[in-house]
């Protein structure tokens, strides 16, 4: 008969194993090696990772709760894709919410604002002096990071870190990287100088005209931020119910 111990251990190794395959399959996602609409095997995932197929199962139910991955009965599970409708609702959202952070950041007497993003910008330029794709990748990701972080909102930074991030490293990898590098490294320079000078009370509003301006040129539509509806919304809503 099975004692609560060994039971106990039991359940935290599974919990573990399938901690570790969400992790995997998170990262995977970030650094580009799944992209979107690619199969997942589960049983070819779990020899890789040295597990059995219930921690994969459990790792791809988060998954796909978070918006990840898609499961069908038939086809089986594959890395989401996102429509350009749903792109137009994250570049609102992240603006909304990076707005906040800016604004937080500039009201934080702890920190050195200019000093934090302008270390930052740096990393960026070397990246782009080198036409280095992958690099500049992860020092714009971090750029944006520490603004999250100088905003010294536990809360604020959580949602943007765990709901946004996944969705933010598709959209960049899919379609932020078709524009040239020196165009993102000018961009991302004159957004540096946007944060640093514009008067607290209007930062909030010039942060999403700097996202609608990257939306824009990312996408090459009109009209920035197309507005859903009524009728829009609530099929948003019934649909993802």
């Amino acid at each position: 008969m099975r004692t609560s111990k060994t039971q106990s251990v039991k359940e935290e190794r599974g919990v573990s194993a399938s901690k570790r395959v969400e992790a995997y399959l998170r990262k995977a996602i970030h650094a580009g090696k799944l992209r979107p609409r690619q199969r997942i095997i589960e049983e070819d995932l779990a020899k890789e990772l040295s597990v059995s197929r219930g921690p994969v199962r459990e790792a791809l139910l988060r998954l796909e709760r978070d918006g990840l991955v898609v499961t069908t009965s038939r086809r089986g599970t594959f890395i989401r894709d996102i429509s350009l409708d749903e792109i137009a609702v994250i570049f609102r959202m992240r603006a909304k919410l990076e707005g906040l952070c800016v604004r937080y950041m500039r009201e934080n007497p702890h920190i050195d604002a200019a000093e934090l993003l302008n270390a930052a910008l740096k990393k960026l330029k070397a990246a782009a002096s080198k036409n280095n794709e992958e690099q500049f990748f992860q020092a714009d990701m971090e750029l944006h990071r520490t603004v999250w972080k100088a905003a010294n909102q536990p809360f604020l930074y959580r949602t943007l870190n765990l709901v946004m991030n996944p969705f933010i490293f598709i959209i960049a990898r899919s379609y932020s990287s078709r524009l040239p590098l020196t165009s993102r490294r000018d961009n991302h320079e004159q957004y540096v100088r946007m944060m640093l000078k514009t008067p607290i009370d209007k930062i909030e509003e010039e942060v999403e005209h700097y996202f609608e301006g990257l939306y824009s040129l990312t996408f090459d539509r009109s009209f920035p931020f197309p507005a859903f509806t009524a009728d829009q919304w609530a099929e948003e809503i019934d649909e993802a119910l």
